[in-house]
């Protein structure tokens, strides 16, 4: 199960769902420029489904072989939604390569929110009906700002963009998710690490973003009022974050 390697654009992407998208390896400096490195998971861009359960240890170590690929020897390591214990695994299993780390709209462990949450989009992504999880995930992924401030033809756009990029991997990212735990990865978190909370999220709570913070060593937390999609929501404000974060450490 090997996800496929490409060398992305020059500034962490814009994600338009709030599935588990590639992670940023090396986001933009504001001085300099430095490659992206994106890994899609199973079932998501050219990489087909798992036929197994898929695995945290797997995907950590698949995510930084593929930017080792790419020529990168060290680098930062941005994790979004499910992407985040990926990169927290990554970091805890491969000290030496990962320098810096940025966790956005993401979580440590599911809590009851997430427990509940999940399931019902793994079930609606098995179901077939793009267009009914397509309706969920965007109620669900903008903040109340964003979704409110939505005409009826913009709301009705949005749910047909996010029905026709919905990942066929979907189920087993949400299973996975219920699953991922790195608990007992954070206290051992060498590297210099942002925790991005979105104050308006409806899947991670600002609890779980809080709890990233206070328990990876000398983590810094930052707030962004924004539902799940902080690249779609507030874009420039989500990258400057990451890129002020990244400068300030040489990265």
């Amino acid at each position: 199960m090997t996800p496929c390697r490409r060398l992305a654009s020059r500034e962490p992407p814009r994600r338009p769902g709030p599935a588990a998208g590639p992670e940023q390896i090396r986001a933009r400096s504001r001085h300099r420029t430095t490659p992206v490195v994106g890994a899609d998971y199973p079932g998501s861009g050219d990489t087909p489904r798992s036929a197994t359960p898929l695995s945290l240890d797997d995907l950590a170590d698949q995510l930084v072989a593929a930017a080792v690929a790419e020529g990168l020897d060290t680098f930062a390591v941005s994790g979004y939604s499910l992407g985040g214990p990926v990169a927290v695994r990554a970091a805890a299993r491969h000290p030496e390569r990962v320098t810096a780390l940025v966790l956005t709209a993401t979580f440590p462990h599911r809590d009851n929110r997430l427990a509940l949450a999940l399931p019902l989009w793994r079930k609606l992504a098995a179901s077939g009906d793009r267009e009914l999880l397509a309706e969920y995930l965007t109620m669900m992924a903008l903040g109340a700002d964003a979704l409110e401030a939505m005409p009826d033809e913009q709301l009705r756009q949005a749910i047909g963009f996010t029905a026709a990029s919905v990942a066929d991997g979907a189920p087993e990212h949400a299973e996975l998710a219920l699953r991922a735990d790195v608990r007992d990865d954070l206290t051992g978190i060498q590297a210099p690490t942002l925790v991005i909370s979105t104050t308006q999220d409806w899947f991670t709570s600002t609890r779980r973003h809080r709890r990233l913070a206070d328990a990876i060593p000398h983590a810094e937390l930052v707030e962004i009022p924004t539902g799940h999609l902080p690249m779609v929501e507030r874009p420039d404000e989500w990258r400057q974050l990451i890129t002020d974060f990244l400068d300030r450490h040489g990265v």
